[in-house]
């Protein structure tokens, strides 16, 4: 039997109103020590903001800092399930060249996987394992 992604997605999550902006989503991720935000209409998910969007939409384009982050996330996810197993995330990024997957329930939030996530549960002691699993740079 194929595991769930629900055994090695983080349900610690950050969370920020689409209206936020660049500099509440920097904040928590500096706060929080974390890369990705989801980013919320309500209660139902509608993008993602991670610290290279930051960089790469918003500050390389001399944006503003007052900027929304409906202006900078990525708005068309690729989500699992909590039916979904281990290797479905795999294949999802791959096939989306994404590196972290929120796990949602009637568009509800309830954990994300990260490429990390995945490499500690296939290969513990994996490089990529520990990078991951490394406190984060503050």
């Amino acid at each position: 039997m194929q595991q769930s992604v629900t055994r090695v997605m983080s349900s610690q999550l950050v969370m920020l109103p689409i209206s936020a902006t660049i500099t509440d989503a920097a904040r928590e991720m500096r706060d929080r020590g974390v890369g990705d935000i989801l980013i919320l209409d309500g209660e139902m998910v509608c993008g993602i903001v991670t610290d290279r969007d930051i960089v790469v939409r918003s500050v390389a384009e001399g944006m503003d800092s007052s900027t929304p982050l409906s202006d900078i996330c990525s708005h068309d996810l690729a989500t699992l399930s909590t039916t979904d197993t281990v290797d479905d995330a795999i294949r999802l990024m791959r096939e989306k060249h994404v590196r972290r997957l929120p796990v949602v329930e009637n568009n509800r939030p309830l954990g994300i996987v990260s490429l990390g996530d995945l490499a500690f549960e296939r290969d513990p002691h994996s490089v990529l394992a520990d990078v991951s699993s490394a406190p984060a740079n503050t």
